[in-house]
């Protein structure tokens, strides 16, 4: 072979390789990529807040089990001598059950804290994941990406019209309209206000503000009152979102008030733009 073959043949082999390369995905496949990706976040941030939220309960839990521990030794140890035998031991009975409850309490709260730290490593990885997926568009692709997304949605600011539909109870309307108040504040995971919020975290503090408490996660949130269909919404009603891993309040005129994701702030979003509806749920 002549050193020209042998170039040709090498220069051949190079573009048969460029052809079969994977071509730079186009601005819409990088949407659709980074929002399954913040949609995966926001389902490790629901199972990270319900083991927060269970965290915080077998602390107590464990911490209420070891006073009575701690309480019952100082019993013992000023005990009148003249107590029966009878009376000591089951005391001592007493004391050991309570020992091992409290052991068991603390095992799960390490079990719970694990699962917490996995879903936080979880989280993290799949925003890097979107990140990395963003930075392979062009500027002019990323501007275009954040007006398209400007399009859709409402930004804090805009006038949104709500039409004139009434609330089905006075904690609905007054749950709204606190968070109402909270328009413009930034998503943040884990966030339950007041100066950030994920989209659990915005629910649950609306309706504290309405002095109705609700559970902290999409995933309980789902059971803290009567479920009902699109057509039955009213303001204030809370509507649950692909696979109820997100959520947000019904405003009225098919709009949602809701933390929508990263990088996001609390707005108005029509429903079209959410993703699969599940139902409702009149607390």
């Amino acid at each position: 072979m002549t050193v020209l073959t042998a170039t040709a043949a090498a220069a051949v082999a190079l573009t048969s390789q460029a052809a079969h390369a994977d071509p730079k995905p186009t601005k819409s496949e990088v949407k659709a990529k980074v929002d399954k990706l913040y949609h995966e976040a926001e389902v490790a941030t629901e199972k990270a807040n319900g083991a927060k939220e269970q965290q915080d309960k077998l602390k107590k839990q464990a911490d209420a089990l070891q006073d009575k521990v701690a309480r019952g030794q100082l019993d013992q140890l000023t005990a009148k001598q003249a107590e029966s035998l009878q009376k000591i031991q089951a005391k001592q009975r007493t004391l050991a059950q309570q020992r091992q409850e409290a052991q068991g309490k603390l095992a799960d709260l390490a079990d719970v804290r694990k699962t917490l730290n996995e879903n936080k490593k979880k989280y993290q990885g799949k925003l890097a994941d979107a990140q990395k997926l963003l930075n392979t568009l062009t500027a002019a692709e990323r501007a275009k990406m954040a007006e398209d997304e400007q399009r859709a949605s409402r930004a804090a600011g805009d006038r949104v019209e709500l039409g004139n539909e009434v609330p089905a109870s006075a904690r609905g309307a007054a749950a709204l309209q606190a968070a109402a108040t909270q328009l413009g504040k930034p998503y943040v995971s884990g966030g339950s206000g007041p100066n950030s919020f994920d989209c659990s975290g915005l629910t649950q503090w609306a309706y504290a503000q309405a002095g109705v408490q609700i559970t902290r996660t999409t995933y309980t949130q789902v059971n803290d009152g009567v479920q009902i269909g699109r057509s039955a919404l009213k303001p204030g009603d809370l509507v649950f979102f692909s696979n109820t891993s997100h959520v947000g309040l019904y405003a009225g005129n098919n709009q949602v008030l809701h933390a929508p994701y990263p990088g996001q702030v609390v707005r108005y979003e029509a429903m079209e733009y959410l993703g699969a509806f599940q139902f409702g749920v009149r607390v």
